[in-house]
């Protein structure tokens, strides 16, 4: 591969981590490859979640300036968790890839 990709992602820790290990397991299968982390913020991110009404459902609050970044060339490619996806993708994208899932349990720890 030649050039550096581009990934779009939320600046959010979780979204951030996602993204870190996506660009692992592309590096694990072509170690050249140099990749630019672009961080978009989300109408979510900015607190309009409950403000969009029938103008974007609750999860393309999280997904639409990155789609938008997408079918605009800003981005080469995107992390979503799967879970802020809506269920049916914008026309002329696609969910290219479902990494393996990482240890899906949680713990919550608090005082007695």
């Amino acid at each position: 591969m030649s050039g550096t990709l581009r990934v779009g992602t939320r600046g959010s820790p979780l979204a951030l981590a996602q993204t870190e290990q996506v660009v692992r397991q592309l590096r694990s299968v072509h170690p050249d490859l140099e990749t630019k982390t672009v961080v978009i913020r989300t109408h979510g991110d900015d607190g309009y979640r409950e403000d969009l009404g029938s103008a974007l459902d609750g999860k393309r609050a999280f997904t639409k300036r990155i789609e938008d970044a997408l079918l605009a060339g800003r981005i080469d490619f995107a992390i979503h968790s799967l879970k802020d996806l809506p269920t049916e993708v914008a026309t002329g994208l696609v969910i290219a890839a479902i990494p393996p899932r990482e240890d899906p349990r949680d713990v919550f720890v608090a005082r007695d």
